[in-house]
């Protein structure tokens, strides 16, 4: 009976740990199913937070991301591949439509392996670019690992991430205490074009250059990029939320970094590294265990004494006063909490026909019964102006997932019995006076003309 009670508690236990807000079904792509014992650290971290992983090479037959017009995985990571192309289970387009059925791919590129056209046609989709023999080394003679690349200088040694801009939250960067950084050995660069859904979280230093390892001359004068150019982790969130991450470096990804001893030019002593804990914030957002936004509720009402107040009406009447109400929470690994819009940054309301008639702030409102969810609400008047009004909140905001909620409503006119009397209206005291002038002296006038009768004269006969 013991045993039966522990093996429930030790099922609830895995039902109710951390996975991916959007499932847990990985696919992993290799050249070889055994290279998988280089990323045992990075694989079995993703294991131990709830991934059912499915190890597949390009040549397998039973592999496809689609069945019966579904998806059959939730994610899918990429190590590097040798062959050219990737086979007809993996072409560009189904990749396209896994991200346009809310799939998410994390890419790892490798300097020593070129990479498959099939990768490379994706990337040029969303505006990434290669270098175009599909294939380049990043290199940086002052940012280098004295250990390891003391005459290649192909580790760079980078600080974390930090925060990309004021008011956005940062997902990236691991807490180091003893002055760790974070290797990125044998890298290959990417260069982003003007897409606004692009955003690089860790770009290279203003002395790396990126470069073809195979040209042998001394002096370099066709650069693939160099400096802030090069983006080496990229992210690309879609319209649809789904997630794409291009790292640069597959090694970053490896038990040898995530241990490794490194020592930067310069610097007197060794330092660890931070590639686990980057690698694992890194798959956490590409993979939706951070970084998403749920809406929980959304309700809106008249705010008038005396009324209904019904909750979500289908109708309102100009010059109504309303409160509008949103329930947000934030999937933080395992769990939902309460989202917190950043100090910098307003989520906001929109209440528009065509175009927006009001922008109002949405101001959070504490609640000590829910502590997973955090309750924003405004209250304005609706303007004077009848018709088919939207309740629209678009928050779109980098490493966030889109929230872009629209309630439809219909604005009516007043009611011939709802208009105020005239009388309350200080604007028509003027007239209502002159009419009153006007009724007045027109009844002094009859009553004059009435009561002022002509005295009367002497009546004279006439003699014939």
């Amino acid at each position: 009976m013991k045993s039966l009670i522990s093996f429930a508690v030790l099922l609830f236990a895995v039902l109710a740990h951390a996975i991916s807000s959007s499932g847990d079904r990985l696919l992993v792509v290799l050249e070889d199913v055994a290279e998988k014992e280089s990323y045992s650290k990075f694989l079995g971290d993703l294991e131990g937070r709830g991934f059912q992983i499915n190890y597949e090479t390009p040549k397998s037959e039973g592999l496809s991301l689609f069945h019966l017009g579904e998806r059959s995985y939730d994610h899918v990571l990429f190590f590097p591949i040798k062959s050219k192309g990737l086979g007809p289970n993996l072409t560009p387009k189904i990749l396209l439509d896994f991200i346009n059925a809310d799939g998410n791919i994390l890419l790892a590129l490798s300097s020593s392996q070129a990479a498959p056209t099939s990768i490379v046609s994706l990337l040029r989709e969303l505006d990434i670019h290669l270098p175009y023999d599909r294939q380049g080394l990043v290199v940086d003679h002052f940012n280098y690992d004295v250990v390891s690349a003391p005459e290649k200088h192909d580790v760079l040694l980078l600080p974390a991430p930090g925060v990309l801009r004021p008011g956005i939250k940062d997902f990236f960067s691991p807490v180091s205490t003893d002055g760790a950084l974070l290797a990125f050995p044998n890298g290959m660069g990417q260069t982003l074009g003007s897409g606004a859904l692009l955003t690089p979280i860790l770009r290279a230093p203003s002395t790396a250059y990126s470069y073809n390892p195979k040209e042998q001359a001394t002096e370099l004068d066709d650069l693939f990029a160099s400096g802030s150019q090069l983006s080496l982790v990229t992210t690309m969130q879609a319209r649809n939320s789904a997630r794409f991450t291009v790292i640069g470096s597959a090694d970053l990804l490896s038990d040898k970094w995530f241990d490794a001893k490194v020592k930067k030019l310069g610097e007197k002593k060794e330092v660890g590294t931070l590639n686990q804990e980057f690698a694992k914030r890194v798959s956490g957002w590409t993979f939706k265990e951070t970084g998403v936004l749920r809406v929980n509720w959304i309700e809106h009402h008249l705010n008038e004494p005396g009324q209904s107040n019904a909750s979500n009406p289908k109708i309102y009447r100009i010059k109504n006063d309303v409160t509008y109400s949103i329930s947000l929470s934030e999937y933080s690994w395992d769990k939902y909490t309460a989202f917190a819009v950043p100090e910098s940054d307003d989520l906001q309301l929109e209440f528009s026909m065509l175009s927006p008639f009001h922008r109002l702030k949405l101001q959070p409102t504490s609640s000590s019964e829910v502590k997973d969810s955090t309750t924003y609400s405004v209250s304005f008047q609706l303007p004077d102006q009848h018709g088919i009004f939207n309740f629209k909140v678009n928050y779109k905001r980098p490493f966030f997932s889109n929230v872009e909620e629209k309630r439809t409503v219909s604005v009516r006119h007043f009611a011939h019995d709802e208009w105020p009397r005239s009388f309350v209206i200080s604007g028509a005291w003027p007239w209502i006076a002159g009419i009153a002038a006007t009724v007045t002296g027109w009844l002094g006038f009859c009553a004059l003309w009435l009561y002022s009768k002509p005295a009367a004269t002497a009546e004279t006969k006439k003699t014939q």
